[in-house]
């Protein structure tokens, strides 16, 4: 199928099964395309806004009404007006909140469906996961133009889903090929086993086929996929000769999964990116480029729910209006005990809400790069490169960039942190090299740092850019083991203090010592020898965005 195909079959199989599916995450930007998609929605489709407050979409109490009337009057909520089909518009800015809302909503069993729109610019801009796993479909349509718009072909005459019947083994064979694409939910195996009976309801059939399990595959499990299928001859191996005629494979009714024609549709719908992504040793404490870790306030940032108790903080800010819809249900017995009170709402201390806001701290780079040795200038070089492209993106991104050179017996800071570009050429003009490998002292120096840009509000991540031979310990001697031990005590420390670091291994081979410097920072390895800045930059962005 095209992506735009992929689009209109996904549709189509909403409408087949809107209860179980629940939804899809059609990721496009404006354009023909788009427009195309968005006009095949129903007319009476209700459109969302991630600034939503919760109260708009659950219900809630009607606070002017309330007062007017003198009794507590509830409100209906946008997710109980009965509409068959929401669109959430800029669906990547959705906060975790409304998502969870909208995903419980779909666990209900009802038959809205949910298109989220996910307009972002950037790779790492996404819709929540406790909303997109829901979702059955996720399509793309980025880079397809008016050309790529095809017309809505027939279809066959659908029939009852509930007359559909589906082989036992396709769940196995669903299962196993989830498992071999590296995904880990097991509500995607279940949603496409929905979408292949969908899609066979669609198309007429009464026993789930082959094509149908290709489109599900292709619908649901491919923009899932973390790893590229193994070929079909390493997956289901040939029985060796004596077992092959007491099991044969060949009977009318299996599906054997993944075979050519479902590994060739699978591979069209994969992420792009795919191969690029790298693993990890341990989640991110701040994710996304340009953004750090969040800090909870009551002076600016992003609008949160209002919280009952003490306010944290100088000058706390008391929300008007949760507060009158916490004191609304109570107006009735205070006026029993408080009969002169006239009109005026009774508002006790219980009843406060206060004010809270979500801000996204600046994050820091911190460079430590090993700078001993013969190849000391080359990986200078590109560890300059790369600090030059990450600062071109600096603004954009709210990054600043420090950069720490050891060498010799210590470390050295070569750079404080700054986002300026015309600074950082200035100071990365001329790096020295040569000597020892002092890595502690150089992860150190990394900690000092890191600890400096806590304390003034910025999310340090500790980038680490060595071959892995140590040989300096932290008092200056050349001494190898020492020297270890010393660089596992540091990196023991930076990971009890919270500290994001990720290792990159530029040695001609993998060195086994640098992946377990990794474990012991609780962070990322990345094994890139002959590293350029393209590929060093690459290497480290993509390692902030897993």
């Amino acid at each position: 199928m095209t992506p735009f195909g992929r689009a209109t079959t996904a549709l189509r199989l909403l409408a087949v099964d809107p209860a179980r599916l629940g939804g899809m995450v059609l990721r496009a930007r404006s354009g023909p395309a788009r427009d195309a998609v968005i006009a095949m929605l129903p007319q009476d489709t209700l459109r969302l806004h991630p600034a939503l407050p919760q109260d708009a979409l659950d219900g809630g109490v009607d606070v002017a009404a309330s007062l007017a009337q003198g009794q507590l009057i509830h409100h209906r909520g946008l997710l109980h007006t009965g509409a068959d089909m929401l669109l959430l518009t800029m669906a990547e800015r959705t906060p975790p909140l409304m998502a969870t809302t909208l995903a419980n909503a779909l666990e209900t069993g009802s038959d809205t469906v949910i298109i989220a729109l996910d307009e972002g610019t950037e790779d790492d801009d996404a819709l929540p996961h406790s909303l997109s796993d829901r979702l059955a479909f996720h399509v793309t349509l980025e880079g397809l133009g008016q050309a790529d718009v095809e017309p809505l072909g027939r279809t066959s005459s659908a029939i009852d889903l509930a007359a559909v019947e589906t082989p036992e083994h396709v769940i196995d064979d669903l299962v196993t090929l989830a498992v071999s694409l590296g995904i880990d939910s097991l509500r995607a195996p279940y949603l496409a086993l929905c979408a292949a009976q969908a899609h066979a309801a669609l198309s007429g059939r009464r026993i789930v086929a082959v094509e149908d399990i290709t489109a599900a595959a292709e619908l649901v499990l491919a923009p899932r996929a973390t790893r590229m299928p193994a070929p079909p001859d390493e997956q289901h191996p040939p029985p060796p000769p004596e077992e092959a005629d007491a099991n044969p494979i060949d009977t009318p009714d299996t599906i054997a999964l993944p075979d050519d024609i479902l590994l060739d549709a699978i591979r069209t719908a994969l992420p792009p990116d795919l191969l690029s992504k790298t693993g990890s040793n341990t989640a991110r404490n701040a994710k996304g480029s340009g953004a750090g870790r969040k800090r909870i306030g009551n002076r600016r940032g992003r609008p949160l729910p209002a919280r009952d108790g003490a306010a944290k903080g100088a000058q706390p800010r008391v929300d008007l209006m949760a507060t009158l819809r916490a004191a609304i249900p109570w107006q009735g017995l205070r006026r029993r005990d408080s009969p002169d009170a006239g009109s005026r709402p009774l508002i006790r201390p219980a009843d406060l809400r206060y004010r809270r806001y979500q801000d996204l701290s600046d994050r820091l780079l911190v460079f430590a790069v090993d700078a001993s040795g013969s190849a000391a200038m080359a990986r200078l070089a590109e560890a300059k490169g790369a600090v030059e492209l990450l600062l071109a993106e600096a603004y954009a991104r709210r990054d600043h960039v420090a950069l720490i050179s050891f060498r010799g017996t210590g470390a050295e800071l070569l750079l404080s942190p700054t986002r300026s570009l015309v600074q950082t050429k200035r100071r990365l003009a001329a790096l020295p090299g040569g000597g020892g490998t002092p890595l502690a002292s150089g992860l150190e120096m990394g900690l000092e740092t890191a600890r400096t840009a806590e304390r003034r509000g910025l999310t340090p991540v500790l980038v680490v850019l060595t071959d892995g031979r140590s040989n300096i310990a932290l008092d200056g001697s050349a001494n190898r083991e020492q020297a270890a031990q010393d660089a596992a005590r540091v990196a023991t420390q930076i990971a009890t203090a919270g500290i994001d670091s990720i290792v990159i291994d530029c040695g001609r081979r993998p060195d086994d010592s640098l992946s377990r410097l990794s474990l012991s920072l609780r962070g990322h390895y990345v094994s890139l020898p002959r590293a350029d800045a393209q590929s060093l930059s690459k290497a480290v962005t993509t390692a902030l965005e897993s």
